[in-house]
């Protein structure tokens, strides 16, 4: 037996897609509970939505509503998990399009495998008007848990919008804090059990100038100040990280004492991160050392902390370029 869903349509200023967001989230071969929620965007995603489920008649249930202000995408789903009747709660992004099968091949994955508390999948990115541009992309390997992290030589975590996660995740657990949701959930799945990933490409993925990764990780410059930029956005991501999965553990007593220990060690992960970009941005090069000596003991950030052992034969001016 599948458990039970709630497609979350989220949306902020999605008038130009919100159309087909949520046909394709009409389109889903399993019934479900949809709620379409805009964060106060105040342009016409509302209207257009509404203008579609009034002229519906199917099998899924439909609420179409607005956050009373905008409160930010963390802010807005644990708002959204109390609203919702699902057990797993599917995100569908204003912005991409679900695939037909999409939801029933995510609900049979959680109905075979009762720890997984999050599943993702890969995705087809398009560019704004839905040109693919790279497909079955973005995934991780089919099942992940808190060893697997700390051994990544990256801080990995399943795409946000792939991803279809345990109700419980938000309201057994303290409010999601912060501006990017996907580690955050990534850590409280493997906290509680494991994340998996189908791979297969079950949405199309928009990418566009508004993609709230891209923003954290921007790019588009190659000067020190774009690398400045790009790196207090991500330190600031990675402490909210790392606080909301010591919340996590300290409010489960109940979990197993070798989870909680994991949990412990990969907030310090993510917080040693963090403190070596700052290092490098605003500390004195002898500084770097211990926390570059950290990272290189840790086996998720030798490389990283070996790259950023050579920035210091250079100037700081020479950061980013390249």
């Amino acid at each position: 037996m599948l458990p039970s869903a709630t497609i979350l349509v989220i949306a902020y200023r999605n008038e130009g897609t919100i159309a087909d967001a949520l046909h394709s989230a009409l389109a889903q071969t399993v019934p479900c509970e949809i709620i379409v929620s805009d964060d106060c965007g105040g342009d016409r995603t509302l209207d257009i939505a509404r203008e579609i489920v009034a002229t519906y008649d199917g099998p899924h249930r439909i609420t179409v509503r607005s956050t009373p202000r905008n409160l930010g995408l963390c802010a807005h789903l644990t708002e959204l998990a109390r609203l919702a009747a699902g057990d797993v709660l599917v995100c569908c992004a204003g912005d991409d399009i679900s695939y037909q099968h999409r939801v029933e091949r995510l609900l049979r994955r959680f109905a075979e495998f009762p720890a997984a508390q999050v599943v993702g999948s890969h995705v087809d990115d398009v560019d704004a008007v839905g040109t693919l541009l790279e497909a079955r992309v973005r995934g991780t390997p089919p099942v992940i848990d808190q060893r697997w992290l700390l051994r990544r030589g990256r801080l990995a975590a399943v795409l946000g919008a792939s991803m279809a996660i345990r109700r419980a995740l938000l309201t057994k657990f303290p409010p999601l804090e912060g501006r990017v949701e996907d580690n955050m959930l990534t850590l409280r799945a493997v906290l509680a059990g494991e994340c998996h990933c189908l791979p297969d490409a079950l949405l199309a993925y928009r990418r566009h100038a508004n993609n709230l990764g891209d923003w954290v990780f921007d790019r588009s410059g190659t000067d020190y100040t774009a690398f400045e930029r790009r790196q207090r956005r991500v330190l600031s991501m990675y402490r909210e990280i790392a606080a909301d999965q010591l919340r996590c553990v300290e409010a489960r007593p109940d979990l197993p004492d070798d989870r909680r220990r994991l949990g412990r060690e990969l907030a310090a992960m993510y917080a040693l991160e963090a403190e070596m970009r700052e290092a490098v941005l605003d500390r004195p090069r002898r500084e770097w050392l211990s926390p570059l000596w950290r990272g290189l003991r840790h086996p998720g950030l030798r490389r990283k902390s070996a790259e950023r052992a050579l920035k210091l034969l250079l100037p700081r001016r020479l950061f980013g370029r390249g």
